[in-house]
């Protein structure tokens, strides 16, 4: 059996509510928060980037930060899937000499992370890295 996921919305007054999570984090959601597709955008981000940092940790590389930044374009048709999306990631305070083996890396995690596998069934994802 598969690792248990679990989370809770409460909707008020039309479309705005409150995402709990079970440790109690809560991310507004809504027409005062965060609309679905940001939502799905930054649940891919967060899976790729925890993908890639455990694939760095067994290459006993280390990294000082990075930005991930995604945009999409959904479908006319119903439903609006996605169709595109593009990923560029940007990763600061690394040596030169790992910039081959961070690309291999993130490439690697876009096959171990499972959103990014969900939402490759029904888009196009495009990335590129930068190094600062």
């Amino acid at each position: 059996m598969g690792s248990r996921v679990h989370s809770k919305v409460d909707f008020k007054d039309g479309f705005s509510g409150t995402g709990i999570t079970d440790s109690d984090y809560r991310i507004r959601i809504g027409k005062e928060g965060a609309a679905p597709y940001d939502l799905l955008l930054m649940s891919l981000a967060s899976c790729l980037y925890a993908t890639f940092l455990d694939i760095l940790k067994k290459k006993k590389v280390e990294i000082v930060s990075t930005e991930i930044e995604l945009s999409g374009e959904k479908r006319e048709e119903i439903p609006t899937t996605l169709k595109l999306c593009q990923i560029k990631i940007r990763v600061c305070g690394v040596d030169a000499s790992y910039r081959s083996s961070l690309e291999k890396s993130f490439e690697l995690a876009t096959k171990y992370c499972s959103v990014y596998k969900t939402i490759s069934s029904v888009a196009d994802i495009f990335w590129e890295i930068d190094f600062a």
